[in-house]
């Protein structure tokens, strides 16, 4: 057994007597310890199809060329420009992509 398990047994089973210490039920104070101690389920991640990774580059391309459009040198977006504007300005780019 690895110490990380070691150390978060010893600390459900501290949370354990705390609950029956305080007066919960001793079955009820277990399966409590038990649950918070015990691993999440993994999620499963979603495969990215290829289409999406082709839109998602012409997007990233878009917003790239919006932003060198509607931002000065330093980096500040021009007056009268809100973030937005090139968001919608990068989706009309990728249309046209």
């Amino acid at each position: 057994m690895d110490a990380r398990d070691i150390i978060a047994r010893g600390l459900c089973d501290v949370m354990e007597r705390a609950l029956v210490d305080a007066g919960i039920d001793p079955s009820v104070a277990r399966e409590l310890a038990r649950r918070a101690c015990s691993n999440p389920v993994a999620s499963v991640t979603k495969r990215v199809t290829k289409k999406t990774k082709k839109a998602n580059a012409k997007l990233s391309r878009a917003f790239k060329e919006a932003n060198a459009k509607l931002r000065t040198k330093s980096g500040q977006l021009r007056r009268g420009i809100t973030q937005s504007d090139v968001a919608r300005m990068a989706h009309k780019i990728a249309k046209k992509l």
